[in-house]
């Protein structure tokens, strides 16, 4: 008998956009906790939902492993986890129901979790974890195994926890297990990634945390608090996943890759001396790279730097807390790419203030910087956030996207919600224009003249709202 169930509530299926670019991770954040939770000495086993069909493949899993214990545990990893986006909650609620159908003891870890417990407990959850999630669920399931009463573990709200507080966070993550890759079905992920991409691609990450002060970045799980693990610990993982499942590629999924000094230096030369060296993609501040660090990340295989670029005007970076400078962004962009580094940028619009002369700053930047890639949004207010604080009286019933491509205006921003989506087109026929004329690819040569006619009638319906 399985003593604990794990999984989570990220159907890649109920998420149209991502799963028609099927670039399936499994949940990385799940895997933690089930690896340190087996080391406790408890039969552990996986439900992976990112490429269930629905709720009722849960519902199967419950019935064929009967476990006394169904934690839900999201990928905190998970940027979409973070967002709470409301098809996912559905998904939560649906399966909690079905396991307390079956007499579960039901636990709950994750950002949405964290921040509307008592949604989930209303649901019929018995506990929820409240931030980071391993040693807290070590405690209860260790109470709650011994028939102790676990109200009073810290880290926790239940129904009868009269005070919730959180838990401290480990700081030497050093010593926490890797994943425990062998519950996840490798083979299945390996071929749909070789099917559509050619390649097969698998998710790490190197910290918990991140130390900045950006206004709009919900950080229920760490908050401002930023734990990194040692290069020879990363280094070492990469050389294991490349003995046991020779990836093609590596997505470092941190919020920033390499914050602290020489990390990168120390991580290039040690992958180097184990024969670990993977391609990969990573993230990182464009304030924080430097001639030193390109070099470093192109010696240990770096591939794609995605900046959180934002926006173009000086103002709105400021606005946001962002603390770097536009003139960053260019400095950045150019370093990596002459290290042969693709750059990624993640674009926000809709911050209030913004202007369309702001807009046009941001179009700017990027025509200027050429990035090999961009993502596009609009602001987003979470829970927790100076900026929710701020927006939080426009909010009306609908508080989250349903799912990734929802592109919503949550509040009311500086022009209505049509022009962002038509601002989206706009953005990428322009930049998927310019990059076809710069690369001189023919398919994108082909679809020229479809990319000049979408730039130019989004250009033309923007500036009906501007008049």
């Amino acid at each position: 008998m399985t003593q604990v169930l794990f999984g989570q509530s990220y159907y890649l299926r109920f998420d149209p956009k991502l799963w028609r670019a099927m670039q399936p991770y499994p949940p990385l954040g799940t895997l933690y906790a089930a690896s340190y939770i087996r080391e406790k000495g408890y039969t552990v086993a996986l439900f992976d939902a990112i490429l269930a069909e629905s709720e009722q493949e849960w519902a199967q899993s419950l019935d064929d492993h009967t476990p006394q214990y169904a934690v839900i545990y999201e990928d905190n990893f998970n940027y979409l986890s973070k967002m709470c986006l409301s098809r996912m909650r559905e998904a939560a609620f649906t399966m909690i129901r079905m396991a307390k159908e079956r007499g579960c003891v039901v636990i709950l870890c994750g950002a949405d979790v964290t921040d509307h417990s008592d949604h989930y407990l209303a649901q019929g959850a018995d506990y929820c974890i409240l931030g980071e999630g391993e040693e807290t669920l070590a405690e209860l399931l260790s109470q709650l195994s011994a028939g102790k009463d676990a109200s009073e573990v810290i880290g926790q709200a239940s129904r009868f926890t009269l005070h919730a507080i959180r838990r401290p966070d480990i700081k030497n993550i050093d010593a926490l297990p890797f994943p425990a890759w062998d519950l996840v079905d490798i083979e299945k992920y390996k071929k749909l990634w070789l099917e559509r991409h050619g390649y097969f691609s698998m998710n790490m990450v190197t910290t918990r945390g991140c130390p900045y002060h950006c206004n709009w970045c919900a950080k229920p799980i760490w908050g401002q608090r930023y734990n990194s693990r040692s290069p020879e610990n990363v280094a070492a993982e990469m050389k294991w996943l490349k003995e046991n499942f020779a990836p093609d590629h590596i997505w470092f999924a941190d919020d920033i890759f390499g914050l602290k000094p020489n990390w990168a230096e120390r991580f290039a030369d040690l992958l180097i001396e184990n024969d670990a060296v993977t391609p990969f993609k990573c993230l990182k501040r464009a304030d924080l790279v430097t001639e030193k660090t390109a070099a470093a990340l192109a010696k240990a295989g770096c591939q794609i730097v995605w900046v959180g670029a934002e926006s173009g005007s000086q103002k709105i970076l400021d606005a946001m807390d962002k603390g770097d400078q536009v003139e960053d962004i260019y400095r950045a962009t150019d370093l990596l790419h002459a290290h042969g580094i693709k750059v990624g940028f993640f674009l926000q619009f809709g911050y209030p203030g913004e202007t369309w002369d702001d807009v046009q700053l941001t179009l700017k930047m990027v025509r200027e910087c050429m990035p090999d890639d961009i993502g596009i949004s609009v602001s987003y207010p979470l829970p927790g956030t100076k900026f929710y604080e701020r927006v939080k009286l426009e909010l009306g019933e609908k508080q989250n996207w349903v799912d990734s491509d929802d592109l919503a205006m949550l509040y009311h921003g500086p022009f209505p919600q049509e022009f962002y989506r038509i601002l989206h087109g706009r953005v990428h026929h322009e930049f998927r224009l310019r990059k076809a004329w710069k690369k001189t690819d023919l398919r994108g040569m082909l679809l020229s003249p479809y990319y000049a006619l979408g730039w130019v009638r989004a250009e033309l319906r923007l500036r009906n709202f501007v008049r």
